[in-house]
């Protein structure tokens, strides 16, 4: 399964440089996102790992606390952490 590990600082630029990963791991099955080193995160980045959840293949997210205390700010902590969002039984 593919990983994409993002930066420390996931900043507009961050979003960026990873867009073509991002973009390249869709329609190759489900892959991860490691973002348990990120200590920073802005709102390009919340939008990417939005669409790579809610994409047809799915990603699962490990997320540092900072990750989760934004997404939990932004209102996006069920989406991005709860099963994947278009499996009917709620099973990722």
């Amino acid at each position: 399964m593919r990983t994409i590990i993002l930066p420390s600082r996931c900043d507009r630029a961050a979003a960026e440089a990873l867009l073509p990963e991002f973009l390249a791991a869709l329609g190759g099955g489900p892959f991860k996102i490691d973002a348990s080193q990120t200590t920073q995160i802005g709102q390009a980045m919340l939008q990417i790992l939005v669409a790579a959840r809610g994409s047809a293949d799915g990603a699962a997210i490990t997320a540092s606390q900072a990750l989760r205390d934004t997404a939990q700010l932004a209102g996006l902590s069920q989406t991005l952490f709860d099963a994947h969002p278009l499996s009917p039984e709620g099973d990722a």
